[in-house]
């Protein structure tokens, strides 16, 4: 139990720092634990999400996605395509990160909060 929880909170750690690294290059905001809080309630929604939709062919996992940049626009200034970015670079920087992580052996590849990293 305690190994899963300090999984859980390094996945969402590296998750938020994502967000954080997308949400600074596309809106100069730039706040650690803002952006853990939007890493945790992205991984809320998006496990409510697809539970409920993403069984739907093609349909499902776009509803998702769509679900998880919806909560980086209400949590950070600018519209769709800010949100949009910053979901890109917080993606593209985790999967940095963990290739990092698991290329040093430290740990294997996921986190919380960032869909597909």
């Amino acid at each position: 139990m305690e190994d899963s929880i300090v999984v859980f909170v390094v996945s969402l750690l590296i998750g938020a720092f994502g967000i954080y690294v997308g949400a600074g290059a596309v809106t100069d905001y730039s706040s650690y634990t803002y952006a853990i809080v939007t890493a945790l309630l992205g991984a809320i929604i998006w496990g409510v999400v697809g539970f409920l939709l993403g069984w739907i062919p093609l349909l499902g996992p776009l509803l998702v996605l769509l679900a998880y940049i919806w909560v980086i626009k209400a949590r950070y200034p600018g519209g769709w395509g800010d949100a949009i970015l910053i979901a890109l670079i917080a993606w593209i920087a985790v999967v940095l990160v963990l290739y990092a992580v698991a290329l040093l052996g430290i740990a294997s590849y996921g986190a919380v909060g960032v869909p597909g990293a």
